[in-house]
């Protein structure tokens, strides 16, 4: 297989303006989809606590001009138009208080929906992704994705968006009160302001593109961790402890570099938009005083001077705080961008039109049926009638283009005819296969590792497709057929065991998702894992974690046989099913694995030589090439490369 590792975002990725506008039009329609009225309440909430600030902070040259100031030059103690005046801008701030307060609960609830809905679709997708995909990413990359690609946009979504547009809002307001109050001082803090603006671009522009850098380093540092956790046991054996702390240093320190370069940018702007606000405030507080007092602008009171320096100060915090949240928007964009590159993958293509039906013979004639009415019958009846013959089966369902359908019940008869195959287009694995496999036969591939044994399993799963020559299921072209009516026909059981979460049961039904309890304990015992299974805990509700790890590695994969075994499907794929049980054990698990495969057709992949004696046929393959066949007897009498293997003469791998 293709080596795992590669990246969702590429080096000249890294190199693309990150505000990309497909992307923002992207990340709305999530937002705008389903929250219309809601974002409306928000926008409406936001122009509400702006204006409202604005309105009391311009009410400030009226409480100086017309109540403070005539107060102290008339010595009057009558406070009660200063405290109905205050009562007023109070009562004006609790409106703005109580929107800010319903805005923020509403986009908690817009942003968790949001973030629900874009895992939805990134799950949904990686469903539909090929096997390659995941043979050529590592998974902890993926799994970023789902974390902290997703938690930047949280971020942004909950806290940096509102607060985009509120800056925006408020800009607009205080300008328009800047300028009724006096348009001589607006145009200083004009001035200032297009000053930030101006550094805001310069330096905000050099930490985007390390931000970028720094969500692709994050999720390869992940990927590296999720390979070294998984194994760890390798780890250990091979004392590999100071190489892996060496390789994870380089990539933490590639992370750390990128993450720094970011942050010194982003860092650096917020102190100077800060001091930049700051003189501009001095400078408004100076010349609005010149003005009045040198210049004897009329129009310029205490009153006016007071509140447009609270002006002033509200205008640059919008500006500052723009400039704070872009660091974030920046990040949300980068980990957006890894997330629709994702879901942007090309999903496997499935061309086929056959499918996979149930059917009740009637003679030769096959009636399709409900599968629910076959499940009810077989659990009544174990699926023959009164006499002992089968009632239903499994069929093709082949829909012609003259508008006609034609069953074929499913015989299990696969042939290869000159199949050649490469995984990346460049390097062949394969070479001219061609072989048979009919109704019940049993065919075994043996070889070296790389000789390309699992890769003719996965051909007939059609995990990859062929470069060139046909495979043919029961006389159908398996390009034909659906990929997931494929599958469901044939059975597997891999050298690497996977238990899920979930109790015993519940991985053994993973196989049938509509089987009994009856079913799953019969696959059981039918596996020879009954027993081990009755002494767990809690028998068949044992709960199993973390790969099942509580179990021995036997015992898992008498649990994966179980789970075939309850799939009760045409075709069994056994690669090197075996090969993790001891002798002893292998020989328990064997005779289970003999009424497994009775009048099944079995694909067998195995190194112990002992147990493919029995086949109909070895395929023995070296370099993509099938360079024996034939039987046991046949293949020992030739004294070729599999009597070599088989007496020892040539060491397997």
């Amino acid at each position: 297989m293709p080596p795992r590792g590669g990246r969702p975002m590429n080096r000249e990725d890294l190199k693309k303006n990150p505000i990309d506008k497909k992307l923002i039009k992207r990340l709305l329609s999530y937002l705008t989809g389903k929250h219309k009225v809601f974002l409306g309440i928000v926008f409406l909430c936001i122009v509400v606590t702006s204006v409202t600030s604005v309105l009391g902070n311009m009410f400030i040259k009226n409480l100086i001009d017309d109540y403070i100031q005539p107060l102290l030059e008339s010595g009057s103690k009558d406070f009660s138009g200063l405290a109905n005046w205050v009562r007023t801008v109070a009562v004006l701030f609790l409106f703005g208080v109580l929107a800010n307060l319903f805005q923020g609960q509403i986009m908690v609830l817009i942003s968790n929906n949001v973030l629900q809905n874009v895992r939805d679709d990134m799950f949904k997708k990686m469903q539909k992704l090929p096997i390659s995909y995941f043979d050529t990413h590592a998974h902890g990359d993926v799994m970023s994705h789902y974390t902290n690609d997703v938690d930047t946009l949280r971020q942004m979504i909950s806290q940096s968006f509102p607060q985009m547009v509120s800056s925006a809002i408020t800009i607009v307001a205080v300008l328009v009160g800047m300028i009724v109050t006096c348009w001589q001082l607006t145009i200083v803090v004009l001035l200032g302001t297009f000053v930030m603006i101006f550094l805001m671009g310069r330096i905000g522009g050099k930490s985007a593109k390390y931000f970028m850098k720094q969500q692709a380093s994050l999720g390869d540092v992940n990927g590296y961790i999720e390979e070294m956790v998984n194994g760890q046991k390798v780890v250990k054996v091979f004392n590999y402890e100071k190489r892996s702390k060496e390789r994870f240093d380089e990539k933490n320190e590639e992370l750390c570099s990128n993450a720094t370069s970011a942050n010194i940018f982003a860092n650096i702007l917020m102190p100077i938009m800060g001091n930049i606000g700051n003189v501009l405030y001095v400078l408004v507080a100076f010349i609005g005083g010149f003005l009045a007092i040198e210049c004897g602008v009329s129009a310029i009171s205490i009153g006016v001077i007071g509140a447009f320096l609270q002006m002033t100060k509200q205008f640059v915090m919008p500006v500052s705080q723009v400039s704070q949240q872009m660091n974030a928007i920046i990040m949300a964009m980068a980990g957006a961008s890894r997330i629709f590159k994702l879901m942007d993958e090309k999903p496997e293509a499935d061309d086929g039109y056959v499918t996979l039906v149930q059917c009740k013979k009637n003679g030769e004639e096959l009636i399709e049926v409900p599968e629910e009415e076959v499940l009810a019958f077989r659990r009544a009846h174990g699926g023959k009638d009164s006499d002992g013959n089968t009632t239903y089966v499994w069929a093709w369902k082949h829909p012609h283009q003259d508008g006609t359908l034609t069953y074929a019940e499913v015989r299990g008869d696969v042939r290869f005819f000159d199949v050649d195959f490469s995984y990346d287009g460049k390097k062949q694995i394969l070479y001219d296969i061609s072989l048979f496999a009919k109704p019940g036969q049993k065919i075994a591939f043996v070889g070296a590792t790389g000789a390309g044994k699992t890769t003719i399993t996965n051909l007939i799963n059609r995990f990859y497709d062929i470069a060139d020559g046909k495979i043919r299921y029961d006389d159908i072209n398996i390009n034909k057929i659906k990929k997931a009516d494929l599958r469901h026909s044939l059975g597997i059981v891999l050298q690497e065991t996977n238990l899920f979460t979930g109790s015993v049961m519940d991985n053994i039904r993973y196989g049938n998702l509509k089987a009994t309890d009856e079913e799953c304990i019969a696959a059981a015992k039918l596996a020879n894992a009954h027993d081990f299974i009755s002494k767990l805990p809690q028998g068949y509700d044992t709960v199993l974690t973390a790969n099942g790890s509580e179990l021995s590695q036997g015992q898992r994969q008498l649990i994966a046989i179980a789970r075939a075994a309850v799939a009760d499907p045409p075709v069994m794929i056994l690669d090197e099913a075996t090969s993790s049980i001891d002798t002893r054990t292998e020989a328990i698990v064997q005779r289970g694995m003999d009424a497994l495969m009775e009048d099944r057709t079995v694909f067998v992949i195995a190194h112990r030589l002992s147990t493919v004696q029995n086949s109909k046929a070895i395929m023995v393959l070296e370099n993509g090439h099938i360079i024996e066949r034939g039987d046991h007897q046949s293949l020992i009498a030739e004294k070729g490369k599999y009597y070599q293997l088989y007496t020892g003469a040539f060491e397997l791998e």
